[in-house]
């Protein structure tokens, strides 16, 4: 899979900043014409004394559920933590792990935010432009805007709203629509859906339902959590034996 080089990864919290609102207005809002088949799930999560980070991507087959191809990558963390510039963070592993791929996704479902973002270019949006291909991110939590609460059925979904920017005005309010907030099992905490690139949020809502299957999480992403949190625990292994 082709993967492009955009920009360093050394930068300041002024120019990381500043990176993100330039690219943010690359981000494309297009159709997903085609049913997608192939399935990527990207999650990454951080070792125990939070020196490194691992990334793992889950291909699956969207018409049977099977899995096509399983990649990993690590890295040492060199960006600090910083809310908003958490991208700067995990990027640099997600897409270390993306360029292992032999087969070519359609569509990327990453554990993080996308549209749903202060700048509007979270996770999702920064890894889209760099794979350049349909990317929707789906995370398990809220990290700005607000909704009501869905119905407790699955497939029930609100939209997801910042009213401190101005933007569409919805029921005399002004706002802005940033994403959606989408029931994936009866009775069970929503999952907090954004477009990332090259997609619509209706996409984004139709693909994530699709791809679950009995569990809150998409199964591409829930299948990626579970490799980065074995690979976690295989490098506390290491280390304790060592």
């Amino acid at each position: 899979m082709q993967i492009s080089n955009l920009h360093k990864w050394d930068l300041s919290y002024k120019e990381a900043v500043g990176l993100q609102k330039k690219l943010a207005s690359r981000v494309k809002f297009t159709p997903i014409k085609k049913r997608p088949k192939l399935v990527a799930g990207l999650d990454c999560a951080f070792s125990k004394d939070g020196k490194k980070i691992i990334s793992a991507v889950v291909v699956l087959n969207l018409e049977n559920f099977q899995i096509v191809e399983i990649v990993s990558a690590v890295r040492k963390l060199t960006f600090p933590y910083i809310p908003g510039l958490l991208s700067f963070r995990e990027a640099p592993v997600c897409i270390a792990a993306a360029k292992k791929l032999k087969t070519e996704p359609d569509v990327f479902i990453i554990d993080g935010q996308g549209f749903a973002h202060p700048r509007r270019f979270g996770l999702a949006c920064h890894l889209g432009l760099f794979f350049d291909k349909p990317t929707i991110g789906c995370a398990k939590s809220r990290l700005l805007g607000s909704y009501e609460e869905p119905p407790l059925q699955k497939g029930s979904v609100t939209f997801l709203e910042d009213k401190t920017m101005p933007g569409v005005k919805r029921k005399g309010k002004s706002s802005e629509v940033i994403g959606a907030v989408l029931r994936t099992r009866t009775n069970v905490k929503p999952v907090f859906v954004s477009v990332g690139y090259k997609c619509t949020l209706r996409n984004a809502i139709d693909i994530v339902l699709k791809c679950t299957r009995g569990f809150r999480l998409p199964e591409p992403t829930r299948l990626a959590d579970q490799i980065v949190s074995r690979l976690v625990s295989a490098q506390m292994m290491v280390k304790d034996s060592l």
